[in-house]
Parts: C-alpha cells; structure tokens; sequence
C-alpha cells in the first residue's frame, strides 16, 4: 500500500475533501449539509490523504490551530492512517508556529485523540446532534523533551 498525505488549500484539495466529508459526515453520521458546510473552509489548511492514489482521509486546519472535519473512509479505518494523518496536521501546526491545537472530537473518537497527546476538557456537548468533548494538545516541547497540556 502507498500512503501519501496532500497539503494545500479549499481550491486544490476541495472537491475530494468534501466527497470524503459528505460520505462520512453527511451519509454516515447523519450531518445536515448545512453544518457540514460551514464557510470557513477557504480559510483553512486541508490535508487529503491517499491509498494507492485513492483519497481516503482529510483534515483540516483553521487559522487559529483548532483541527476539525478529520474523517476516514470506512474501508480504511483501522490502519493506523488517522494516526498518520494527524501527525501530518500537528507537524504543519507546529510548522505555523502554533503553541497549541485544540479540536472538538466525537465522544467515540477520544481515546484516538488521547493517543495522540489530546487532553479533554470542560463538559460533553452536543455538535450536528453527536457528543462532543473539547480537547487540546500543546506543540511546545517542554524540558525533557515531551509537549504537554498546558491547561492542567
């Protein structure tokens, strides 16, 4: 298998980030359009992730380092790729200078997001009709080496 993660903008990656988010989002989860499609995406860093030139997984990036409309494909979920395509997101953070990154993740989704450095915060809440916790990750090593959630 080849996995590649794309970078660039709503102009270049657009239609095949909404495909992946319509099916997921939108199909899958039961999403309106109207939530999905927020009007913040010209602004934002996307990230397309391919299998065998195939795109399977996106992402993106808003200006102030929140991370959202992160989805695989079904038939690629459990491979490690949202793991890679994550990493891909807080390397690009951490390129841009952001101190941290926060995101609002599925309740089914925290320990993913854990995994990855994300620390839960505040109370569940409920965005598009599905459970919701705040989470955030610092990107500033501390010393010895390992970033840490500067809100504990």
């Amino acid at each position: 298998m080849n996995i590649t993660i794309d970078e660039g903008n709503w102009h270049t990656l657009g239609t095949s980030c909404l495909a992946i988010r319509r099916r997921v989002f939108i199909e899958e989860q039961g999403v309106s359009e109207s939530e999905e499609i927020d009007g913040l995406d010209p602004d934002c860093m996307h990230f397309l992730l391919y299998m065998d030139d195939a795109p399977a997984g996106t992402a993106r990036l808003l200006p102030d380092g929140h991370i959202g409309r992160v989805a695989l494909l079904p038939e690629w979920r459990g491979y490690g790729l949202g793991l890679q395509l994550m990493q891909a997101v807080l390397a690009t953070a951490t390129r841009c200078g952001h101190a941290c990154c926060e995101l609002a993740a599925q309740t089914h989704a925290l320990a993913f997001y854990q995994r990855l450095g994300f620390v839960a915060h505040g109370e569940e809440f409920l965005d598009a009709g599905l459970p919701h916790y705040h989470m955030r990750r610092s990107l500033v090593a501390e010393p010895g080496g390992l970033a840490s959630d500067s809100s504990r």
